[in-house]
């Protein structure tokens, strides 16, 4: 799979060892930065996240900032992406499954490396279930105007 990953400078430890990883699990990985732990905006690597994976360069994105909060907000700007701030397996998949998330954002100072693998494994391997869930997947790139709603 073609995996982007971008985070802020209070994730770029998480970032490299979630790369690594990655590689090692055979996905093709696009590290969007930042490389260092000078101070950064993590809106600028959310949004520079959100154009690889809604362009269809990357099939999914990981986002990583210090609670996972701002970065997941600007990942979020972009209607082509769906993105799902988790902190456990469960939600991971189930913002796959239910919600068709093509983006999942971690917290650095939350989450340590071994959930952030665990929750990054049930993200990749589970597909979207689709049926009545499409609908308001669709919703989401649409959304109903308050008249009709």
């Amino acid at each position: 799979m073609r995996v982007a990953i971008a985070s802020d400078h209070a994730a770029v430890d998480l970032k490299a060892a979630l790369r690594a990883w990655l590689i090692d699990e055979g996905h093709e990985v696009a590290d969007l930065g930042p490389d260092s732990h000078d101070s950064v905006d993590y809106p600028d690597f959310g949004f520079r996240l959100a154009e690889v994976v809604a362009d269809g360069t990357a099939e999914c994105g990981v986002a990583l900032c210090g609670s996972g909060i701002g970065i997941s907000i600007a990942v979020n700007r972009n209607p082509g992406v769906r993105c799902a701030l988790i902190s456990e397996p469960l939600s991971a998949a189930l913002a796959r499954e239910h919600n068709d998330a093509n983006v999942i954002a971690l917290g650095a100072r939350l989450t340590g490396i071994d959930m952030a693998k665990a929750c990054i494994q049930a993200f990749v391997t589970t597909p979207f279930a689709g049926g009545r869930h499409q609908r308001r997947v669709d919703k989401l790139a649409n959304p109903p105007s308050q008249e009709t709603a």
